[in-house]
């Protein structure tokens, strides 16, 4: 469509200027002896990258690879609030019926955790042996490239919205999605919303609650019965971790956006901590690099709505404040969804992990598969085992196989 045009990352010199005269001037905090990632962000780690990140980051260097994709924008307006300019990567497949496949980010992930899952899916798949996909992957409103709202309620139903009006408007009737964090809970209330175009859904992470003998009777049964395997009994464990000594962000985020946002907004380092501390925590000890870190912040810092944007779908979530009725909450999303097909791909070091007959109090479950090592983002950390699993789950005798009406994937 005429409105859909060729988008350009390219921040302003002056914003480098900015960051730079930020980094410089930053004054640190004292930290206790033998402190460690107990209590955050340790004092070393944060100083050596605040450092990389004023001297020897290349922000055009980082700006260069990333428009070698086909970036794009177009304006997206959800009823009952302003018109928004949507960035999204958008890649078509060589394959005719190739499987259209929207890609959802969460936080704090943005667009860019679809990157190594690319080309293996658009250009891997020959769609004679392994299905081929167009793959969809927008900055979500109030992240990345695209623009944020100034009006309050933007909540779930919006992303949603957002997100299936742009499918609608590439030319995708039906469309599958993937995603793990927001893109789960945001691929959830597609779900519930319309199922009419979102035919199934890929998720990474866990988010479910425990079968009920009145709403699930057999699930539940299977659940108090069947003894727990190795990847359900370190998940208690590690569900338990995140509960107890995780989600103090989460808590923040859900009540006082504004107030944290004045850090995010006017501080690098503290963006910088904030983001990090999840990006070591929430992985299977993932072998981070300074520019992968740096990058991964930067977007952050240098996003159209600002970091403090991306935070405020956390109250947006959990607070109805516009009494909507049926309001898609984080208790309506773990509720069970006909007629949209699910798949899992579970990692152990994500920050729920859960038994399997809870995933499958969510709908029909088709696909399942479980993994040794990963963690939350796990399209950064173990992309092959996304493009593996997600073929797996749409490909020739899976259980999603042709859901997606005249695109299966295989060359006619």
């Amino acid at each position: 469509m005429a409105d859909i045009k060729p988008y350009t990352i390219a921040v302003d010199d002056q914003q480098l200027k900015d960051l730079s005269i930020r980094l410089s001037l930053a004054k640190f905090p004292d930290e206790l002896d033998e402190a460690g990632w107990d209590m955050g962000a340790p004092l070393a780690d944060v100083k050596r990258l605040t450092k990389y990140w004023q001297e020897s980051y290349d922000w055009r260097k980082a700006e260069e690879e990333m428009n070698k994709l086909p970036h794009f924008v177009t304006n997206i307006q959800c009823d009952g609030f302003e018109s928004l300019a949507i960035h999204f990567i958008h890649v078509r497949s060589k394959v005719k019926g190739a499987i259209p496949l929207l890609f959802l980010h969460g936080w704090p992930g943005h667009f860019q955790e679809v990157t190594k899952i690319l080309k293996p899916l658009t250009e891997g798949g020959d769609g004679v042996k392994t299905p081929a996909f167009d793959v969809v992957a927008p900055s979500l409103p109030n992240f990345g490239f695209s623009q944020g709202t100034k009006k309050r309620g933007f909540a779930l139903e919006q992303y949603a919205e957002t997100v299936n009006k742009l499918m609608l408007k590439l030319g995708y009737k039906e469309y599958v999605t993937q995603g793990g964090d927001w893109g789960c809970h945001i691929s959830r209330a597609l779900a519930h919303l319309y199922p009419e175009y979102c035919k199934a859904t890929h998720l990474n992470m866990d988010s479910a609650y425990q079968p009920e003998f009145l709403k699930n009777p057999i699930l539940a049964l299977q659940h108090a019965v069947t003894p727990y395997n190795k990847r359900e009994k370190h998940g208690v464990d590690r569900s338990r971790w995140f509960e107890e000594e995780g989600r103090g962000y989460n808590l923040e985020q859900s009540t006082k956006p504004q107030t944290l946002g004045y850090g995010l907004a006017d501080s690098p380092v503290a963006c910088l901590a904030w983001i990090y501390e999840k990006l070591h925590d929430w992985t299977d000890a993932y072998p981070w690099t300074d520019d992968e870190v740096c990058t991964w912040v930067s977007i952050y810092w240098f996003s159209t709505a600002g970091p403090a944007a991306s935070v405020r779908i956390y109250y947006e979530t959990i607070h109805n404040v516009d009494g909507r009725k049926d309001k898609i909450d984080r208790h309506k999303i773990r509720s069970w969804t006909p007629g949209v097909k699910l798949g899992f791909s579970h990692f152990p070091m994500d920050l729920s992990v859960l038994p399997s007959t809870w995933v499958r109090t969510l709908g029909n479950v088709v696909y399942e598969k479980e993994h040794d090592s990963g963690g939350h983002f796990a399209a950064w950390e173990r992309p092959d085992d996304i493009v593996t699993d997600v073929r797996e789950m749409f490909g020739k005798g899976g259980g999603a196989f042709g859901v997606v009406t005249g695109a299966t994937g295989y060359a006619a």
